[in-house]
């Protein structure tokens, strides 16, 4: 796909598996589990979609999944099942490889958006992923990230981050600023208090990623709000302000978890809103 000049392609990285209850918060169970049905354990089915961009001097990656650095307890906790690594999907849906990466972009830290940011040798040693990329985070999530609270400290993962850190490819962002042109991300305030969403224009075209405000389509009601969210009432009202818009001026909408339709149009049809798959 193509917005002007701008190349797109989303990039699946894995399905993994999260409680049902903590994901659509106060919904009760009888209403959820219409759309998205549990496995035994009352987990369900999520995806972890990353956006590639290329432009005329860089390649770049937003979002980088749950990562390959799990243990075999934690990929049976999770329920994380890969077809393949992500380098080869990477591969295969652009042509390039992690080292042709130039930027790498986190909405924020939590280990199923950053997982991705490094990998594991056969010798146990953790390196960056992307190895001549700049990595791009907010410098209000980091400082978060270094030091989470007990509410969501088992979100973060120093593996993620720290190599990069020392490699020096790490760069501390403000709360809104331009990836490239045409490419903003701006600080959203709900999941929690600096993860940031992502807005690509280009050639009269726009595609906006909520991140974790509005994990899945699943999640358009208003009042379907995770659990895991730190400020739940600021959510609310950020859904109230963007979804209105993004059906209005028709955006291409990024669902960064929806394992069935992470890229979409929304419509509005008899008061609800739906969601209409693009296909690329």
């Amino acid at each position: 796909m193509f917005l002007d000049d701008y190349r797109i392609e989303t990039i699946p990285d894995s399905e993994f598996r999260l409680d049902g209850g903590a994901m659509f918060g106060v919904v009760p169970r009888v209403l959820w589990e219409k759309v998205c049905p549990p496995d035994e354990f009352n987990r369900i089915r999520l995806n972890t979609s990353c956006l590639f961009v290329e432009t005329a001097t860089e390649k770049i990656l937003i979002e980088t999944g749950i990562g390959e650095k799990w243990t075999e307890k934690q990929i049976e906790i999770y329920g994380i099942f890969r077809e393949k690594p992500f380098a080869e999907t990477l591969s295969e849906k652009t042509g390039y490889k992690p080292e042709d990466i130039s930027i790498v972009v986190n909405t924020h830290l939590h280990f199923d958006h950053c997982g991705g940011n490094t990998i594991k040798t056969q010798t146990g040693a953790t390196l960056p992923q992307f190895p001549n990329a700049r990595y791009f985070v907010s410098e209000n999530e980091f400082k978060h990230a270094e030091n989470p609270n007990d509410r969501d400290r088992a979100s973060y993962v120093s593996d993620n981050w720290e190599v990069i850190k020392k490699s020096g490819q790490l760069e501390l962002k403000p709360s809104v600023y331009e990836v490239v042109e045409g490419i903003t991300m701006t600080e959203t305030r709900g999941h929690n208090g600096s993860m940031q969403t992502v807005k690509i224009k280009r050639g009269g075209e726009t595609i906006y990623s909520f991140s974790d405000l509005i994990p899945t389509t699943n999640h358009l009601r208003p009042a379907w709000i995770m659990g895991y969210d730190l400020f739940p009432l600021e959510t609310l009202e950020n859904k109230k302000k963007l979804l209105p818009q993004a059906v209005q001026e028709n955006w291409l909408c990024w669902f960064y978890h929806d394992a069935e339709t992470p890229l979409c149009r929304l419509t509005e049809i008899d008061g609800k809103l739906k969601a209409v798959k693009f296909n690329e």
